[in-house]
């Protein structure tokens, strides 16, 4: 693994907290887009976020059980937003053009995994991998943020063709030990560095942040 993981601060819902987010040293940030999702941010919300994040800093919006079609066509009304994290419980390969797509699935067991693979044999082919995959803990009728962690020691072993991120009950306690396990491309984290559902505690994501890296360092 590079030392240089990606991190990213999902469920951001305020200007305050992305640009608190980047100066921590964050590279991207989530921008929920799930109407349940106790993180829920309005369309109205979006440019105030977004206008807050240096050039580098991704905005990655996340989806859940939308079409790919319709998801890159609310991403696209902002202009900032380059990266679509979809979540979905069916899901078809399709082009995410001119957006990254991270597809994320849940993770309890091999059988998951190998929902993955079959997945990205498909999109394999008909010439539209993602950018990357993301996994998460497995909690019905959730999708993310639920402080529940992932199987990191399945996940040791799991390195399909293309950049891993590891999601799932991540904190500042816990992060650098994940890292050590899974050896992802990136890690993601919501609940893990929050007041409340929401809203993010400056102290917990600069820990999170200096604990994921230097896990990845060494």
């Amino acid at each position: 693994m590079s030392s240089q993981l990606r991190i990213k601060i999902c469920g951001v819902t305020s200007a305050a907290d992305a640009r608190q987010a980047a100066l921590l040293g964050a590279d991207a940030v989530g921008l929920n887009f799930f109407a349940q999702s106790p993180r829920y941010v309005a369309p109205a919300a979006v440019e105030s976020i977004l206008r807050e994040l240096p050039l580098f800093v991704d905005a990655v919006g996340v989806f859940v059980n939308e079409r790919l079609h319709e998801a890159c066509e609310l991403a696209g009304r902002f202009g900032r937003i380059h990266t679509i994290q979809w979540h979905a419980e069916d899901r078809e390969p399709d082009d995410p053009f001119p957006f990254r797509l991270i597809a994320a699935f849940p993770v309890a067991d091999q059988q998951s995994l190998l929902a993955i693979t079959r997945y990205l044999d498909q999109c394999r082919d008909v010439g539209h991998l993602p950018a990357a995959v993301l996994v998460d803990a497995q909690v019905p009728g959730r999708y993310g943020g639920t402080g529940q962690t992932a199987p990191w020691s399945l996940l040791a072993d799991f390195r399909p063709p293309l950049p891993v991120i590891l999601a799932g009950g991540l904190t500042p306690d816990n992060v650098a030990e994940a890292v050590r396990i899974v050896r992802p491309y990136g890690v993601d984290v919501a609940s893990g560095v929050e007041i409340s559902p929401g809203h993010k505690d400056p102290e917990r994501m600069r820990r999170f942040i200096g604990n994921a890296r230097e896990a990845a360092n060494r």
